[in-house]
């Protein structure tokens, strides 16, 4: 597939136009005009270009890529190591930053929840925004559970352990999550009427937070539930289009 014909791809599935973000989303770095072979990943790391170029991709597809807001404009040291890796391999970097978060079917929030089973029509976690558009969405589990299950249930669906702060004995039935590092928008959860919240990182003033308003909360890891997103693109590719489509995961603890 021709580059400007993959970007197109991406573009029309991921509809970057729709978000004010804090990074580019599309092609960060220009490479070969042909793509045949696709890594996805979740951030642009040394270790996961080291893996594409092993791999003889022509192009990487990342959630985190370069050239976000108020970084430093210089390329030297890590910065030039990692661009030049690129362009001395000649591959094409693709980012898409919250199109990736929020897409109701290819994003990390989706892939999210369908890992956790939630049930029927789900909803934005932000009041106001349509759910193609929503950093976070709230849905049902098909019935209640024991805090207790429902963090082996989450660590089921990221593979890792995770941090519960369970505030009460509730039974949780309407969980809103938001991939990342999201603990920003735990009182819109509260808000959306969720019994629990989850998102990837966790600070201080969170716990704080959720017990104050009464509300569980978890935290999942930042990596591990932005994983679906690169994951489901892979699949896309490789299912829908035929093509030579890899997920390279770069464990992360964070």
């Amino acid at each position: 597939m021709l580059r400007n014909e993959f970007k197109r791809l991406l573009d029309s599935t991921l509809s970057p136009h729709r978000f004010k973000d804090y990074a580019p989303n599309g092609l960060q770095v220009e490479g070969k005009s042909n793509i045949e072979r696709v890594v996805t990943g979740v951030t642009a790391c040394q270790a996961l270009i080291d893996a594409a170029v092993a791999h003889g991709a022509d192009a990487i597809f990342v959630h985190h890529g370069y050239f976000w807001k108020n970084e430093a404009p210089e390329i030297t040291g890590m910065k030039y190591r990692r661009l030049s890796a690129l362009i001395k391999n000649d591959i094409n970097l693709f980012g898409y930053h919250l199109p990736l978060d929020a897409h109701p079917v290819y994003g990390n929030n989706a892939g999210l929840a369908d890992a956790l089973g939630l049930q029927g029509e789900r909803r934005s976690l932000q009041a106001g925004l349509p759910l193609e558009e929503a950093i976070g969405v709230v849905g049902e589990l098909a019935q209640a559970m024991t805090t207790q299950s429902f963090k082996g249930l989450v660590e089921k669906a990221v593979g890792r352990d995770v941090l519960l702060e369970a505030v009460s004995s509730k039974e949780i039935k309407t969980v809103a999550l938001c991939t990342g590092g999201a603990q920003g928008y735990i009182e819109q959860a509260y808000l959306a009427g969720a019994d629990v919240f989850i998102t990837g990182e966790v600070s201080e003033q969170t716990i704080h937070i959720a017990r104050e308003l009464g509300m569980h909360f978890v935290a999942a890891g930042h990596h591990a539930t932005e994983r679906f997103g690169a994951q489901a693109i892979a699949a896309l590719l490789q299912e829908e289009y035929g093509m030579d489509a890899i997920f390279i995961d770069i464990d992360n603890p964070a």
